[in-house]
């Protein structure tokens, strides 16, 4: 009975969500222009974490995941429409990519900004480490697949991040969240550098000094 309610719930999903992709594309909207705008919602949920204080933390918090939620919607959609205009590109691509990292720093870069106006020194420095940590998630794996091909090895993607941030936002569990994207960050980044550190002894290859920057 859960079984086939929850799958009801999936299909109904996966209707409204084609549904609105086909709106977007019949509209013409540029996929660019909504994978910008998710940047622009991210920031809104940073200004959302920043503005938050003592006597409002827990609401402002809530508004913030919320938010970020909201901004998933962009992420799904963005590449949808680019596929069903024929418009997908690889600066699109590019781009995406480079927004989502300015999406997560914004996201961070308010919490940092949250700890401190509350004078909280160490969780500013937390936050600044996990804003770190999550861009060199990113960076390991597309340096890495420059010189490998491939590198989907690690736990602690965007998705992941995102869904941590989210439910510490709802519940009002940011710190041990950051604690916990501190750690896996960082176990991912070393698993990565260890990953193509093998790879690379399996079949080396000469890099161009060009290259290595």
């Amino acid at each position: 009975m859960s079984a086939s309610w929850t799958s009801a719930f999936g299909r109904a999903c996966g209707v409204l969500l084609d549904t609105i992709v086909r709106w977007l594309a019949l509209s013409r909207i540029n996929p660019n222009v909504l994978t910008f705008t998710g940047l622009v919602v991210n920031t809104w949920a940073a200004i959302l974490f920043g503005s938050a204080n003592a006597g409002n933390q827990k609401r402002m918090f809530i508004y913030a995941g919320l938010v970020i939620i909201f901004s998933g919607f962009f992420d799904l959609v963005d590449g949808q429409v680019a596929r069903a205009t024929n418009r997908v590109t690889r600066f699109g691509a590019f781009f995406d990519s480079v927004v989502d990292r300015y999406s997560d720093a914004s996201q961070f870069l308010g919490l940092l900004v949250f700890y401190a106006r509350g004078g909280r020194f160490f969780y500013v420095v937390l936050a600044a480490f996990v804003m770190v940590s999550a861009i060199m998630v990113s960076y390991t794996r597309a340096r890495a697949e420059s010189l490998i091909g491939s590198c989907r090895v690690g736990f602690m993607e965007r998705p992941e991040r995102l869904v941590l941030v989210i439910l510490g936002a709802l519940f009002n569990r940011m710190a041990p969240v950051l604690w916990v994207i501190a750690v896996l960050s960082t176990i991912t980044v070393i698993h990565r550098m260890r990953y193509t550190w093998t790879r690379t002894q399996d079949s080396p290859t000469t890099i161009k000094a060009g290259q290595a920057a």
